[in-house]
């Protein structure tokens, strides 16, 4: 565990918008690909950029203050809507290690914690405070989140957020699912074979039925 993973140091910009949701924060146009990259372009495309594709000069993000912000402090129910997952993944490569709000959509949650976007889900309350003290800045709000307390702190306010036991493990080792699903390798190789002794006509099945319908396709 780095002090990276157990307290992450960010500049937050604000985002109020309530009931934000995956289809507005990774538009359908930035789908096409196959793989994770290319999505930063995309992120909440509609509200940086006019029809005609100029940056909206008044939307936070475009302005030259906020160009390096990695925290969001959001509106209540981020994340609702479709259940697309580059949501995700535009907004970590655009940058952002952490989103603060009241509540997020379920799935985007789950999406969001096991590839390692942190989500801080703190009283609604707390968010006003936070956004109160960011609109009296020029600039971004300095943050702390501390994942081993479950804090979020700034200069003049402190809240506690939710966060299992199990994405805060993952979180301090720095583990997505699959780092996480791997960490029990040794346990689910012994029930395989504990499970392939007790049934071995199971095993290899799709590999033994391929080769048989090969062998009777060449034949």
């Amino acid at each position: 565990m780095t002090s990276e993973q157990r307290i992450l140091k960010g500049q937050a910009a604000v985002l109020a918008t309530p009931n934000l949701d995956t289809d507005q924060i990774m538009p359908k146009q930035f789908l096409r690909r196959i793989d994770k990259t290319g999505l930063a372009p995309g992120l909440l495309y509609d509200l940086r950029f006019d029809g005609a594709g100029q940056p909206r000069g008044d939307f936070v993000l475009n302005q030259p203050a906020f160009a390096q912000v990695d925290v969001l402090i959001a509106g209540a129910n981020y994340g609702c809507g479709s259940s697309r997952e580059h949501a995700v993944w535009g907004m970590q490569q655009y940058g952002f290690k952490a989103v603060v709000a009241s509540s997020f959509g379920e799935i985007f949650y789950s999406n969001a914690l096991n590839n390692g976007l942190l989500l801080a889900m703190v009283a609604e309350g707390d968010v006003q405070a936070f956004m109160a003290e960011a609109a009296d800045l020029p600039g971004p709000l300095p943050l702390e989140i501390d994942v081993v307390q479950r804090r979020v702190q700034s200069a003049r306010h402190t809240a506690a957020f939710v966060l299992s036991d199990r994405h805060q493990h993952m979180f301090l080792q720095g583990l997505d699912v699959v780092g996480a699903s791997l960490a029990y390798a040794d346990r689910i190789q012994a029930f395989a074979n504990r499970h392939w002794a007790a049934q071995p006509w199971v095993k290899d099945v799709a590999r033994r039925t391929r080769d048989r319908l090969s062998a009777t396709t060449v034949g």
